[in-house]
């Protein structure tokens, strides 16, 4: 793992960064201890003592410091017969598909530790990337799962944007959380990963963030702008919960969205929607902006409230229209806003919202 990070570096594809080498020593001194590790597996043919399980690692930081990065270097390289990598969000809809499919065959009071056991079963390392917890159900089965596999003595490593006190901050009923977050600081070693600069953010500077005309040149920029802002991350769909209703987002990673315009502007959509966007994410992509004439009243509407609101919140856009902003027919000031939100003071400003800092 050492050895990985160092050669990138050394061939000039990483920037050497004291942080970021501290880190990968950590996960290579933990990929040495679990060389050959199976979960619940024994020490010898004479002894039933289990193997003692490693610790488990919660690595958080802001975003572009390189923690998904460092994480998936550990995975490619730990000896580990049974291993899995996967998004958060992709792991949680998986563990509440296997929820559903317990209780439809059995009438049990506790479906979740059958449930962690047949994981324990698949693997006997766990690496999630991008933890984040908004949900309240997520949040009411969290603990309890997560204490059944370190029981079962499955290794968990967690990447995050958020430090484990600061998990579910202001969620409902967050008392019955807090437990888990204790469960985290006795369990895994936690590290702060604050390298030197945002890599991400480097990577764009200098690049157009509005894109015209739409098309494929259009597209493809707008990929390579999510590759960089991302990581490279495909995205997965994700549902934001409001009250007494539901907004999809397309495609999500890393604290990027990417939406249509007809997503976000053809339907009953408004402010709470807007703000739940921007609380979530801090970077939205919107693609498919039409010129707004006088047939498209009530989605030029909805796209100046879109606009206001990531603007008043200081959240980075990239959008791909149909024409120049000059000639979409928007009002001045969302002209003029759009035109900042443009620009690379906005993109490096202090005041604007880290990259999935959320």
């Amino acid at each position: 793992m050492i050895s990985a990070y160092q050669d990138q570096v050394s061939r000039g594809q990483l920037t050497p960064d004291a942080a970021q080498a501290a880190v990968a020593a950590h996960l290579h001194g933990l990929s040495v201890a679990l060389a050959g590790y199976a979960a619940g597996a024994k020490r010898g043919f004479f002894s039933r003592k289990p193997k003692a399980a490693p610790r488990g690692l919660y690595l958080w930081g802001d975003v572009g410091r390189g923690k998904t990065m460092l994480m998936d270097m550990f995975f490619a390289e730990v000896n580990v017969a049974r291993k899995r990598r996967v998004h958060f969000h992709e792991f949680m809809l998986d563990v509440h598909a296997r929820i559903h499919a317990r209780r439809q065959l059995v009438a049990a009071a506790d479906v979740i530790g059958p449930v962690a056991q047949g994981l324990a079963g698949e693997f006997s390392l766990l690496c999630l990337d991008e933890f984040q917890v908004h949900d309240i159900t997520d949040a009411m089965i969290l603990g309890r799962l997560f204490e059944a596999l370190l029981n079962a003595g499955v290794v968990i490593v967690v990447t995050s944007n958020t430090p484990p006190q600061a998990l579910y901050q202001d969620g409902l009923n967050r008392q019955l959380f807090v437990p888990f977050i204790g469960l985290i600081e006795a369990k895994f070693d936690v590290l702060c990963l604050n390298a030197s600069a945002d890599y991400r953010l480097g990577r764009v500077q200098a690049r157009a963030v509005y894109l015209t005309p739409l098309g494929r040149a259009a597209r493809a920029q707008m990929q390579a702008l999510w590759a960089d802002l991302t990581d490279g991350a495909e995205g997965v769909r994700l549902v934001l919960k409001l009250k007494g209703r539901e907004l999809a987002v397309p495609r999500a990673a890393h604290g990027v969205a990417w939406f249509s315009f007809a997503d976000l502007c053809e339907k009953a959509v408004g402010t709470a929607d807007f703000r739940a966007v921007a609380e979530r994410f801090s970077c939205v992509f919107v693609e498919g902006v039409p010129v707004l004439g006088p047939a498209k009243r009530n989605e030029a509407r909805r796209f100046t409230l879109l606009v206001d609101t990531l603007y008043d919140r200081g959240i980075r856009l990239v959008l791909a229209a149909e024409k120049p902003a000059e000639q979409l027919k928007l009002a001045p000031r969302t002209l003029s806003r759009l035109q900042e939100m443009g620009s690379a003071g906005w993109w490096g400003g202090v005041g604007v919202k880290k990259i999935a800092e959320t």
